[in-house]
């Protein structure tokens, strides 16, 4: 007769579904909201022990599995626009990393087995986490490797002007190819009205001012305050020549990479439909 331990059980199933879910959300370019993962992947090692409980052998159900799954979901990316793309990203990674974790323990000659449709393993906890760890950095690895002609990642990032800050979640898009005509380097786009605190007590980001771009610029300009600021033109889907109000930043970093003094073109209007992400800019 197999002993299952609970506590050991839940924590797998827990550590598992959290990678899971992890993964999902940085290959779908979905902000990263860990508590929320972390309680997503806290219901699905809840329901992985629940199953041995007397009682409780309905829960072995194909649609109970299902219905975990997308509670789990739920828990993590509810509310999110891209949660269809990150649910599919899930499913297919949870195949991959169950194949993946699997074939590890038969190389140990310690595999893991399927209790109630259930991840549960004999191996020692270490090698285990340590495997389960393996697994995930070669997906990750493989699937950023296979998409990352078109990779889309949203990141936090941090906007510098003359000692103030603030922090937007930005979305770099290696399809985006907005760069400065001067310096060749990117252009971040965001929604200028988020930028406000980095110009206290100015109206420049204001929806009206920054749908008028060239008399805005005009009126710095006249008063003095127009030297970090400039008319940026680019081309979009309906728009054949535009123009857009620029700032140029002391420093600006996104996610581990710093962008130093990049220009931010500061857009009227929402630059994410889904409200996942406040700016954009490509790849350096």
């Amino acid at each position: 007769m197999t002993v299952v331990y609970i506590d050991a059980l839940f924590l797998l199933n827990l550590i598992v579904n959290y990678l899971l879910l992890l993964a999902a959300a940085k290959l779908a370019g979905e902000p990263l909201r860990r508590l929320r993962l972390a309680a997503g992947a806290a219901l699905g090692g809840l329901y992985a022990a629940a199953i041995f409980f007397p009682g409780m052998g309905f829960l072995t159900h194909p649609l109970c599995k299902l219905g975990a799954a997308v509670l789990m979901l739920l828990t993590g990316f509810g509310g999110s626009r891209r949660l269809l793309r990150v649910t599919l990203v899930f499913f297919g990674l949870s195949c991959a990393f169950g194949g993946g974790i699997f074939a590890i323990g038969l190389l140990g000659g310690r595999g893991l087995t399927l209790r109630n449709g259930v991840l549960y393993s004999v191996m020692d906890l270490r090698i285990l986490l340590l495997s389960a760890a393996v697994c995930y950095a070669v997906l990750t690895l493989v699937f950023r490797r296979t998409a990352r002609h078109g990779r889309r990642e949203v990141l936090p990032a941090v906007l510098t002007l003359e000692g103030r800050r603030v922090a937007v979640n930005a979305l770099v898009d290696t399809g985006n190819t907005l760069t400065d005509p001067v310096t060749g380097r990117p252009v971040m786009v965001a929604e200028g009205s988020l930028l406000s605190p980095l110009l206290p007590g100015e109206r420049v980001l204001d929806e009206k001012a920054l749908r008028d771009p060239v008399g805005t610029l005009e009126r710095l300009s006249r008063g003095g305050r127009g030297r970090r600021f400039r008319l940026l033109p680019y081309q979009a889907v309906g728009v054949e020549c535009g123009m857009l109000l620029a700032l140029r930043l002391d420093d600006a970093r996104v996610g581990a990479e710093d962008y130093g003094g990049i220009l931010v073109a500061l857009s009227p209007n929402p630059v994410s439909d889904g409200g996942g992400y406040s700016a954009l800019i490509g790849e350096t």
